[in-house]
Protein backbone atom coordinates (compact mmCIF):
# COMPACT_ATOMS: atom_id res chain seq x y z
CA UNK A 1 0.00 0.00 0.00
CA UNK A 2 1.43 3.66 -0.93
CA UNK A 3 1.80 5.93 1.77
CA UNK A 4 0.53 9.71 0.99
CA UNK A 5 1.78 12.49 2.72
CA UNK A 6 -1.77 12.78 4.34
CA UNK A 7 -1.04 9.49 6.06
CA UNK A 8 1.92 11.17 7.37
CA UNK A 9 0.27 13.71 9.47
CA UNK A 10 0.16 14.78 12.70
CA UNK A 11 -3.56 14.13 13.38
CA UNK A 12 -4.08 14.67 17.10
CA UNK A 13 -5.31 11.45 19.30
CA UNK A 14 -4.76 9.12 16.21
CA UNK A 15 -2.53 7.15 18.74
CA UNK A 16 -4.56 7.40 21.58
CA UNK A 17 -7.94 8.17 23.06
CA UNK A 18 -9.41 11.44 22.26
CA UNK A 19 -7.92 14.42 24.44
CA UNK A 20 -10.33 16.41 26.05
CA UNK A 21 -8.96 19.46 25.03
CA UNK A 22 -11.24 22.59 24.32
CA UNK A 23 -11.24 23.13 20.78
CA UNK A 24 -10.33 26.83 22.05
CA UNK A 25 -7.26 26.26 23.62
CA UNK A 26 -5.74 25.22 20.15
CA UNK A 27 -6.27 28.65 19.17
CA UNK A 28 -5.73 30.70 22.02
CA UNK A 29 -9.08 31.24 23.31
CA UNK A 30 -9.08 33.17 19.70
CA UNK A 31 -12.58 32.37 17.58
CA UNK A 32 -12.11 35.45 15.52
CA UNK A 33 -9.91 35.58 12.28
CA UNK A 34 -9.07 38.06 9.64
CA UNK A 35 -9.65 36.48 6.49
CA UNK A 36 -13.23 35.89 4.65
CA UNK A 37 -13.02 31.92 5.35
CA UNK A 38 -15.70 30.30 4.31
CA UNK A 39 -16.39 26.10 4.34
CA UNK A 40 -16.06 25.79 0.55
CA UNK A 41 -13.55 28.71 0.32
CA UNK A 42 -10.11 27.83 -1.37
CA UNK A 43 -6.72 27.79 0.06
CA UNK A 44 -2.96 26.17 -0.97
CA UNK A 45 0.47 26.86 0.56
CA UNK A 46 2.81 29.18 -0.86
CA UNK A 47 6.24 28.52 -1.17
CA UNK A 48 8.33 29.77 0.77
CA UNK A 49 12.07 29.93 0.22
CA UNK A 50 13.94 27.86 2.57
CA UNK A 51 16.34 30.96 3.28
CA UNK A 52 13.57 32.65 4.64
CA UNK A 53 13.60 32.39 8.97
CA UNK A 54 10.61 30.94 9.86
CA UNK A 55 9.20 31.46 13.33
CA UNK A 56 8.63 28.35 15.26
CA UNK A 57 5.05 27.03 15.18
CA UNK A 58 3.33 27.07 18.25
CA UNK A 59 1.51 24.20 18.02
CA UNK A 60 1.99 20.71 15.24
CA UNK A 61 -1.37 21.26 13.46
CA UNK A 62 -0.11 24.52 11.65
CA UNK A 63 2.25 22.49 9.92
CA UNK A 64 0.26 19.68 8.96
CA UNK A 65 -2.54 22.48 7.23
CA UNK A 66 0.50 23.91 5.04
CA UNK A 67 1.58 20.27 4.55
CA UNK A 68 -2.20 19.51 3.52
CA UNK A 69 -2.50 22.60 1.55
CA UNK A 70 0.37 21.92 -0.96
CA UNK A 71 -2.17 20.61 -3.05
CA UNK A 72 -4.83 23.69 -3.34
CA UNK A 73 -7.94 22.38 -0.95
CA UNK A 74 -11.27 24.10 1.13
CA UNK A 75 -11.30 24.84 4.53
CA UNK A 76 -13.67 21.91 5.03
CA UNK A 77 -11.47 19.22 3.35
CA UNK A 78 -8.89 20.96 6.11
CA UNK A 79 -10.58 20.62 8.91
CA UNK A 80 -11.76 16.92 7.60
CA UNK A 81 -8.17 15.55 6.29
CA UNK A 82 -6.72 16.74 9.94
CA UNK A 83 -9.88 15.89 12.59
CA UNK A 84 -9.87 19.60 13.67
CA UNK A 85 -13.10 21.39 14.48
CA UNK A 86 -13.69 24.05 11.75
CA UNK A 87 -13.54 27.04 13.96
CA UNK A 88 -10.00 26.06 14.91
CA UNK A 89 -8.97 25.24 11.46
CA UNK A 90 -10.43 29.09 10.11
CA UNK A 91 -8.50 30.27 13.15
CA UNK A 92 -5.49 28.62 12.72
CA UNK A 93 -5.68 29.11 8.80
CA UNK A 94 -6.38 32.61 8.90
CA UNK A 95 -2.89 33.36 11.21
CA UNK A 96 -0.71 31.45 8.21
CA UNK A 97 -2.08 33.57 5.68
CA UNK A 98 -1.37 36.59 8.06
CA UNK A 99 2.07 34.64 7.93
CA UNK A 100 2.76 34.49 3.98
CA UNK A 101 2.57 31.08 4.25
CA UNK A 102 -0.86 29.97 3.36
CA UNK A 103 -2.80 31.65 0.10
CA UNK A 104 -7.01 32.37 -0.06
CA UNK A 105 -9.04 32.17 -2.79
CA UNK A 106 -11.98 34.26 -2.66
CA UNK A 107 -14.76 32.41 -3.82
CA UNK A 108 -16.18 35.35 -5.79
CA UNK A 109 -19.77 34.70 -4.90
CA UNK A 110 -21.22 38.30 -3.92
CA UNK A 111 -24.90 37.43 -3.63
CA UNK A 112 -24.54 35.68 -0.27
CA UNK A 113 -25.56 32.39 -1.75
CA UNK A 114 -22.97 29.86 -2.98
CA UNK A 115 -23.62 28.48 -6.80
CA UNK A 116 -24.54 25.46 -7.58
CA UNK A 117 -21.16 24.30 -9.33
CA UNK A 118 -19.42 25.14 -6.33
CA UNK A 119 -21.64 23.37 -3.89
CA UNK A 120 -21.27 20.05 -6.13
CA UNK A 121 -17.57 20.62 -6.57
CA UNK A 122 -17.40 20.44 -2.52
CA UNK A 123 -19.60 17.86 -2.38
CA UNK A 124 -17.78 15.61 -4.51
CA UNK A 125 -14.63 16.29 -2.72
CA UNK A 126 -16.04 15.54 0.22
CA UNK A 127 -17.40 12.36 -1.50
CA UNK A 128 -14.03 11.36 -2.61
CA UNK A 129 -12.15 11.55 0.90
Amino acid sequence: MRRTAADRLPIRGADRRPARVRPYSLTGGRTRFTQVLNVETFVAALDTKASEPQKPDRMPEMPAIVEVCRRMRTIAEIAALLKLPLGVVRVLVSDLADQGRIRVYATGNGSGRPERALLERVLGGLRRL
